[in-house]
């Protein structure tokens, strides 16, 4: 039989700090409850080590970690928590090495990342929640999930978690078993995962696909936000892939039929069509028929008559227009259209309209150097050349005889259809007075005009019939003349004779000193006027006009 020493050795032998032990609730108090372990005296624990003091029954069996077997007062110190701390690190520590997988409850959000219940508390970084971090981590808290034990510090009994690396694993297997089923042409259902200027990635459920923007829509698209938005669901067409490179090209317009097909049975050339406008550009115009179904009006196709500079002069942006097809390139998938074809061209009636001969009306719309256009209808011109302007006068520019905004009457010289061109002329309606000069002036006959032109070598004297005699300086006086615009001015009336008529080269001599001469001296002015070089030619009518803005 064992003595009472022996009894208490081996129970002290029995029990030790730091271990655990199954004790019974004998008592259960406001703050605290009392449990027997079998030793020689009983032990106390907190109320707040128990989730409800409440449900505590005297009798029930807990498991308790022996802190100390003896404070001041004697009494055994245990503790709930620490017994199941315990035990669930030792559990940790035996199923669960560093990379090993275990199931925990999100307890509160921490800085820096959650804290998680695995038995003990564990803590999952920010970064290590989802493949993209996520922004609001208190969706999370509540919720239980599968982790990979990353790091495990037993000094310090800290844990750290991972969720990415398996969502990432199992991505990977996905991935891989992805690629191996699909094939072109299957359709898959993804969820939209980013918008990019270029196109759309679909998370196809464990593999990401590219959906560009080209294959997105038969139609014109500026942007692919216009179409999809982050987190929508869709179904795409498998177009490539690349199982190297675990690359996947993805279709949406493919679901439908492409509007290219049968486009020759849908728009025959020469129909009329009807469209939006969704483009100018400085040769033309890109209307819209249908959605993916584009056509071009060229910048020459918008009228017949008009010079269009710019398509943006006669059309807007989403105006809505008609055309004729013009051509199909169904490979290239082109089509040309023509806005100008609606209309009849003028230029199909012109030769009847205005046949060479016959005289028109119409007003000055614009004068350059080498001619004045004359609108003889809305959007007809017509072109008078500066050399078909006068008979007699040599004309530097039309300005000199022709206003813009005048009405005027003219002669249809030539059509030419081919470069929609209509030469008139206003001399044609008069006769050409040098075709009876003789008629008008003879040598020898006195004749009255007013002085038009001062040049250096000479005066230009207006006569009848729209004619132009020149006065040589040497034919102004018998004394020497330094300077014209020192004896004659311009419209001053002069008395001249005429002592030169050459009608090949249409040129008329005039002589004021002459005016008084005698036969003979008339006949010796006009011998010393024949040996004239010529440059110094007198009545070289054709230069002296062009040098007639000399200073004189």
């Amino acid at each position: 039989m064992l003595t009472m020493e022996e009894a208490m050795r081996q129970i002290t032998t029995r029990f030790a700090a730091n271990e655990i032990v199954k004790g019974t609730v004998i008592e259960v108090r406001s703050k605290e409850v009392m449990v027997d372990i079998g030793y020689k005296s009983e032990g106390v624990i907190s109320g707040g080590e128990f989730d409800d003091i409440k449900t505590v029954k005297v009798g029930d069996v807990i498991d308790v970690l022996i802190e100390k077997l003896e404070d001041k007062d004697g009494m055994v110190v245990l503790s709930k928590e620490k017994a199941e701390f315990k035990k669930n690190w030792d559990n940790i520590l035996t199923i669960c090495n560093e990379g090993g997988t275990i199931s925990g409850k999100v307890k509160a959000v921490v800085k820096g990342g959650l804290l998680v219940n695995i038995g003990v508390e564990a803590f999952l970084p920010s970064s290590q929640i989802d493949i993209i971090p996520p922004k609001n981590l208190s969706v999370f808290v509540g919720n239980t999930y599968e982790f990979k034990v990353v790091k495990i510090v037993q000094e310090r009994q800290n844990i750290v978690l991972s969720r990415r690396e398996l969502i990432e694993h199992e991505r990977t297997e996905k991935r891989s078993k992805l690629l191996t089923q699909m094939t072109p042409g299957d359709i898959r259902k993804g969820t939209v995962k980013n918008i990019t200027d270029f196109g759309a990635f679909i998370d196809l459920n464990g593999l990401d696909g590219l959906l560009h923007i080209t294959d997105m829509s038969w139609g014109r698209i500026g942007h692919p936000s216009e179409m999809l938005k982050v987190g929508q669901d869709i179904d795409v067409v498998v177009l490539e892939i690349n199982r190297e490179k675990e690359r996947v090209s993805l279709g949406l317009k493919q679901k439908l039929a492409n509007p290219w097909d049968q486009i020759e049975a849908k728009y025959p050339i020469g129909a009329k069509v009807k469209g939006k406008v969704v483009n100018l550009v400085p040769y033309g115009a890109f209307i819209e028929l249908e959605a993916g179904v584009e056509g071009l009006v060229h910048v020459t196709e918008l009228s017949w008559t008009k010079r269009i500079a710019k398509p943006s002069d006669v059309l807007k942006p989403e105006q809505e227009i008609e055309a004729v097809v013009l051509g199909i390139n169904r490979e290239e998938q082109k089509i040309s259209l023509g806005v100008r074809q609606l209309e009849t061209n003028p230029w199909d009636q012109v030769l009847i309209k205005y046949p060479a001969g016959s005289k028109v009306k119409g007003k000055i719309r614009n004068l350059t150097s080498y001619g004045a256009f004359i609108e003889l209808e809305d959007g007809l011109d017509g072109m008078i050349h500066v050399s078909d302007v006068s008979w007699t006068r040599k004309i530097n520019h039309p300005s000199e005889v022709l206003k813009k905004g005048d009405d005027v009457e003219a002669v249809v010289l030539e059509i030419d259809k081919a470069n929609q061109r209509i030469s008139l002329g206003v001399k044609q309606l008069s006769e050409d007075p040098w075709n009876n000069i003789d008629k008008f002036y003879k040598v020898g006959d006195l004749v009255n005009g007013k002085v038009t032109k001062l040049a250096s070598f000479g005066a230009f004297v207006g006569l009848e019939h729209d004619i132009d005699g020149l006065v040589h300086i040497s034919q102004i006086s018998e004394e020497r003349v330094e300077k014209i615009k020192n004896v004659l001015k311009v419209d001053q009336e002069v008395t001249s004779r005429v002592i030169k008529i050459d009608r090949a080269e249409r040129r008329i001599g005039l002589s004021i000193k002459a005016a008084n001469y005698s036969t003979d001296q008339l006949q010796a002015e006009q011998e010393a006027l024949d040996a004239l070089k010529p440059g110094e030619d007198l009545v070289a009518l054709q230069h002296a006009f062009d040098a007639a803005n000399d200073s004189p």
